[in-house]
């Protein structure tokens, strides 16, 4: 683990995407282009977005996950014995339903290196002269969205077993990662909050989950995955409520997780959402230990309104009633795009935001 990481200006991950690689994926989709052409267009693009990093003084880079349409299906629909499918129906959020996708399981879970996400940080690394970040989805969103229903027929009658794999699974892409030259790995996990969510909890009740021990299995898979990182690899968890075309799934405080998430989920820094009351308090940092760190997601990317500086040094300082200044660092709440079809702000209120990010890291902890 690097003692630099997470930096004190950082950010999750996904930029809203430009009108140039919009248009090529809806030719590619429509097919008047060729995944050969759209690639080309993507690399043009991800070069762009990662210069712009580079210009507003972020340090860790990311491709703006320019490549996906989903920040968790294309990824998961590439693991070994996973195909991404057309769903019943979307993924419901509050007013707005995402398309009708869903990854199923046809086949004993594994990660090859001919994952294509593999190769997506590749070209990342070699186009930053900063510290290129690789964000993929948690283990236990595989789970989360279609439980056993999503497991096909006679596959894993044993639930432990599913389990086991799914954990090896991401510890192969774990040293995939690694030895591509990745250093800093972000898992991205919605089911930590929605464990805080009485709505949520009752859905999987009904669908005959146990939501009391779920929570237990999906930290032991992320346990599993990181349990031979190489020590000079820094590993981090974002935790959000959904984030599609600005609008949310869950609500509540971190309160019911926050002691797994801190001491039992074995990970070195958390990314967490404090944009709205729906977060709850930041009294959970409490429960954070000594040699990790909290990247405070304070500035929100549901809306192109400009945060005020005073406000986010407010609830930085409110942050220190529980935890140590040195354990902290700021972000966005969540990604700008965590679909393609993005949050509803525009571009360069993105910008100024992640500007804005810099600007406080500065002025807060003077790097």
């Amino acid at each position: 683990m690097s003692s630099n990481l997470p930096f004190r200006a950082d950010h999750v991950g996904s930029i809203l995407r430009s009108a140039p690689l919009k248009d090529a994926r809806t030719k590619r989709e429509a097919g008047t282009i060729t995944a050969e052409q759209l690639k080309a267009v993507e690399d043009v693009e991800i070069r762009k977005i990662i210069a712009k990093q580079e210009s507003i003084g972020l340090k860790a880079i990311t491709d703006g996950e320019y490549r996906r349409s989903w920040w968790h299906y294309d990824f998961l629909g590439a693991l070994d014995g996973v195909n991404l499918e057309t769903a019943d129906q979307g993924i419901q959020f509050k007013g707005v339903q995402t398309k009708a996708q869903v990854p199923m399981i046809r086949g004993k879970i594994g990660f090859s290196n001919s994952h294509p996400f593999v190769e997506h940080f590749k070209f990342l690394k070699a186009n930053t002269k900063q510290t290129p970040k690789m964000t993929i989805p948690s283990p236990s969103m595989l789970y989360y969205r279609g439980g056993r229903k999503a497991i096909g027929a006679g596959l894993y009658p044993d639930q432990n077993e599913y389990w086991h794999d799914l954990g090896q699974a991401y510890a192969g892409a774990v040293k995939g990662f690694h030895d591509a030259g990745c250093r800093y790995l972000q898992i991205d996990d919605c089911s930590f909050a929605y464990f805080c969510d009485p709505a949520q909890l009752k859905m999987l009740a009904d669908r005959g989950d146990d939501p009391k021990t779920l929570p237990g299995k999906f930290s032991d898979m992320i346990n599993a995955a990181v349990a031979k990182k190489p020590a000079d690899m820094t590993t981090s968890i974002h935790v959000c409520r959904g984030n599609f075309r600005s609008t949310f799934v869950s609500s509540g405080g971190y309160e019911p997780i926050a002691d797994l998430l801190f001491n039992k989920t074995n990970v070195d820094a958390y990314f967490l959402e404090w944009d709205s009351d729906r977060a709850g308090d930041l009294s959970p940092l409490r429960f954070l230990p000594k040699g990790k760190k909290v990247v405070l997601g304070l500035i929100t990317t549901k809306v192109g309104t400009l945060e005020t500086k005073d406000a986010i040094k407010r609830r930085i300082e409110e942050a220190t009633k529980f935890v140590g200044l040195e354990q902290l660092c700021l972000s966005p709440q969540c990604g700008f795009a965590s679909t393609e079809e993005g949050n509803t702000l525009a571009e360069d209120e993105q910008w100024a935001k992640l500007t804005m990010v810099v600007e406080l890291a500065k002025e807060v902890w003077g790097s």
